[in-house]
């Protein structure tokens, strides 16, 4: 179950009141044939709100299911998402109707260092390089494709559904045109992190109903996860050097591109380990010590007005003999991570003898931990509303006593790159 914007209006115009009502039928249809019917009227109501941008009317209509209806919530959040990420053009050709299918898709690399992670313009020859591999190596035969020239941050990503759309719609236009797309004129600046994640947005063109990576084509069916294990397996052998130049100094691991949504919520729940290692990683050589004098606190965040929903797990660090919070790292929840821990699928939550039992986010954020060489951890009971610094917007962290507090690093600590978040 995903989240809602936490800050629209909860009066329902004509048009939330329509994206309400076809969502609860798609989730009460009989039959197939009737679900399908009321997809196509919900994605129709969508694609009007989207191309004029009337983000607050669906933002309005999800807050009111989240509260009301969670299954009707889900509906028109995979709709909205499907409808944002992908497009339909229809041209004539011969005197006949001729549908394309295009699909935005988002190519997530993790990336780690101890200096400063790149994002930004991609030059021309490298822009050439990174699609002449993307298409040899992860596209279905007679897809078009247009990257966007640009190597995006979190915070440089379309922010809104809307946003998605036109982004969406502009690349899709360059790729079936095979016209060119202008960088980012000036994209907002990116806080910097010891561990996050760059990403290629690529849009896709093919015939309707024709396959568009290489483990959809007909030949692959049968052993389509062994195909896109070697697609994914080429792409980063033949790109990686490409992405080591856009990414000096850096460590880097690419992800499978997938659909925009999907891949970028993968990659969030993939940066949060990394940010660990890597944080110990600086830690212990910036301040000449061992992971095992390093101890740290564990703490769960969320809104205000959430009803003890947590939204994240802030880590703070600090060395063993003192209570200053050195660093922290935030560890974001995802689908229904904010309950009892991650929700029991299948056999393993049939309370069958013999299956393990799943393991909670704070089971992942200490063995996280313990991998890196930490064993004195604290985990804070109480749960916080998500603070923030006044003056730089930093989250604010929990130390051993329990008080909120900004993490510094020693001031005796050798001069580098220390103003991480």
């Amino acid at each position: 179950m995903r989240r809602p914007s936490k800050d629209s209006s909860h009066k329902l115009s004509a048009e939330s009141q329509r994206l309400v009502s076809i969502s609860q039928a798609v989730v009460q249809a009989a039959s197939r044939i009737e679900e399908r019917t009321w997809e196509h009227h919900l994605d129709t109501q969508l694609q009007k709100l989207l191309k004029t941008s009337h983000q607050d009317t669906i933002d309005t209509t999800l807050n009111v299911l989240f509260k009301e209806d969670l299954n009707a919530y889900d509906t028109l959040m995979e709709a909205v998402e499907a409808v944002s990420e992908s497009s339909v053009m229809v041209e004539q050709h011969d005197g006949a109707e001729v549908t394309y299918q295009a699909l935005l898709v988002a190519a997530p690399i993790l990336a780690w260092t101890r200096f400063s992670i790149a994002s930004g313009a991609i030059a021309p020859d490298m822009l050439s390089t990174l699609s002449a591999h993307f298409s040899a190596h992860l596209l279905a035969g007679g897809v078009q494709m247009a990257m966007a020239p640009t190597l995006f941050a979190i915070d440089q990503l379309p922010r809104t559904h809307a946003e998605t759309y036109a982004t969406t719609h502009k690349l899709a236009q360059a790729a079936h045109k095979g016209t060119a797309i202008k960088p980012v004129a000036k994209a907002p600046e990116t806080a910097p992190f010891l561990a996050d994640t760059r990403y290629l947005l690529v849009a896709l063109v093919a015939p309707q109903g024709a396959p568009l990576f290489r483990w959809q084509e007909p030949q692959h069916h049968i052993n389509f996860a062994a195909e896109r294990a070697n697609a994914l397996e080429q792409w980063r052998i033949q790109a990686d050097p490409t992405i080591a130049r856009l990414l000096p100094g850096c460590g880097i691991e690419m992800l499978l591109p997938e659909a925009y949504y999907v891949a970028c919520r993968e990659a969030d729940k993939q940066i949060r380990p990394v940010s660990i290692r890597a944080a110990v990683h600086y830690l212990t050589n910036t301040l000449a010590v061992e992971a095992s004098d390093l101890r740290a606190v564990i703490a769960a965040f969320g809104e205000e007005s959430a009803d003890g929903q947590i939204d994240e797990y802030r880590v703070g660090f600090t060395v063993r003999q003192t209570n200053e919070v050195i660093y922290g790292i935030v560890w974001p929840l995802y689908g229904q991570e904010d309950e009892d821990g991650t929700p029991a699928e299948g056999l393993a939550g049939a309370g069958i003898p013999g299956m393990e039992e799943p393991k909670t986010p704070l089971d992942d954020i200490i063995a996280c931990l313990n991998e890196a060489g930490i064993s004195h951890i604290k985990r804070i009971n109480e749960r916080y509303v998500a603070e923030y610094c006044d003056d730089c917007g930093a989250p604010l962290f929990a130390d051993p006593s329990g008080e909120l507090v900004h993490a510094e690093m020693p001031e005796d600590a050798p001069a580098g790159n220390e103003h991480f978040h």
